[in-house]
């Protein structure tokens, strides 16, 4: 047994879980943001997936989305095929499967609303798996960034598109990042919550969506 075995570090995301149980809708109407601490500007919360905001953000209205039970890492949503008769594994199977469709399900979903509430073109979708891979929570998230097109150089000479030239083009990493401010969140966390309703409502009838 580990020193990591006998004191556990606490994962931020296991405790936003818990603050924010699901409800009848994925989308939660006026979640309080200092359940927690730091504050967690919730947009989703489902039986399977959450999403907020970033506290340290590489740009306005960069979105994290978790799994609500914890898995470390990608590979980890494909537990043991399970035993006859043994409930733990069966149940376990069976939220892996549904986790794993949940994710792939609000992704879209959460990158329109995106696109909607900020007025973006362009976006990031980025998921890390292990220290190596700067993954600095060890509990699966996806973030979904955006990248803003104003003041920015599109074309070069050619024609082409000069990626290069992209003032809001930073590469993923620690050194861009700022803190959050709250009230700004919670007004962007609501804007973001409205899109992801519409979205939501005009697709009833698949998946969690069907819940509402």
């Amino acid at each position: 047994m580990s020193v990591d075995d006998l004191y556990p570090i606490p994962c931020a995301f296991c405790n936003i879980s818990t603050a924010y149980p699901a409800e009848s809708s994925p989308v939660p109407s006026s979640p309080d943001p200092e359940k927690v601490d730091p504050q967690c500007h919730l947009i989703l919360s489902t039986p399977h997936v959450l999403a907020f905001l970033d506290i340290m953000p590489i740009s306005p209205g960069h979105i994290l989305l978790t799994t609500r039970n914890h898995y470390r890492k990608l590979s980890d949503l494909q537990p043991p095929t399970p035993t006859h008769n043994d409930w733990a594994s069966q149940r376990a199977a069976t939220d892996a499967l549904e986790t794993s469709r949940a994710l792939g399900e609000y992704l879209p979903i959460l990158s329109r609303a995106l696109c909607t509430v900020t007025g973006i073109e362009d976006w990031n979708v980025v998921q890390n798996n292990g220290e190596r891979a700067a993954q600095v929570v060890p509990h699966i998230h996806f973030h979904l960034i955006p990248r803003y097109q104003e003041g920015r150089k599109e074309t070069q000479r050619n024609g082409r598109t000069d990626y290069g030239m992209l003032k809001s083009w930073r590469m993923f990493g620690r050194g861009s990042r700022e803190d959050l401010d709250d009230e700004e969140g919670k007004v962007l966390a609501a804007e973001l919550r409205e899109a992801v309703r519409a979205e939501v409502e005009g697709g009833k009838g698949k998946g969690e969506k069907a819940k509402l």
